[in-house]
């Protein structure tokens, strides 16, 4: 199991937020925090990461023993990130669909990818299956209610999906995937829901949400390995 605590813009421009939120999502069971590089470009200058930010954030996070990762939106956040060095990268279905020659580049890297597919509106995935490209189901609403999951995997096992990237309010819709076989789980970390900066505050888990999650999860994905 792999759980991704997406910090993405919850941080509003905050080093000293960005930091206690990469310190509770370590605390609450997350292996990866992840945020996102290039979505509103350099004129939003309140969530723009140079690389300074991003170096002293890796520097952090190296000792939190957690890993650092980041969405990729642009070639500029793409040359930024190559700068400073990650061990994979996350794809959003924004990008895929906005500028698919971005997506082949990263994936030439060779480097673990995960791909989300909330945009992609085809049965087949957009590039030919391999071990470093990773696929998360996804609806791109924000929340995302119930019947918007209507046609939610029944089965992660059985197809090219090796998780689910969350949008929906509360922590079920995760744990509902891991007992159909995700093994990656992304889900937005807020220290407090009632922010409303941005709209992913009220879609995210808190520190004890998100622990929960990674505890319940882990349990609840030994069980689905065990054939029950």
């Amino acid at each position: 199991m792999l759980f991704i605590a997406e910090i993405g813009l919850n941080h509003n421009g905050n080093l000293d937020l960005s930091y206690e939120l990469i310190k509770q999502a370590k605390y609450a069971g997350a292996d990866i925090v992840k945020f996102q590089l290039g979505w509103r470009g350099e004129k939003d200058e309140m969530n723009y990461m140079n690389l300074e930010t991003l170096k002293i954030l890796k520097r952090w996070c190296n000792y939190m023993d957690v890993e650092l990762m980041t969405s990729i939106f642009t070639p500029q956040a793409y040359s930024l990130a190559k700068e400073v060095g990650f061990k994979r990268y996350k794809i959003a279905s924004r990008t895929l669909k906005d500028n698919p020659e971005l997506v082949k580049e990263i994936i030439s890297e060779e480097k673990q990818t995960i791909i989300s597919l909330g945009m992609w509106d085809e049965d087949h995935p957009p590039f030919l299956e391999n071990d470093n490209i990773k696929y998360l189901w996804c609806k791109s609403m924000y929340p995302a209610s119930p019947w918007d999951l209507i046609d939610f995997p029944k089965c992660f096992t059985d197809s090219h999906l090796s998780g689910y990237s969350d949008h929906s309010i509360g922590i079920e819709i995760p744990l509902l995937a891991i007992s159909r076989g995700a093994q990656i789980i992304e889900k937005h970390f807020t220290l407090d829901k009632s922010d409303n900066t941005i709209r992913d505050h009220v879609l995210s888990a808190t520190p004890d949400e998100f622990k929960i999650l990674t505890q319940l999860g882990k349990n609840i994905y030994r069980n689905f390995k065990l054939g029950i």
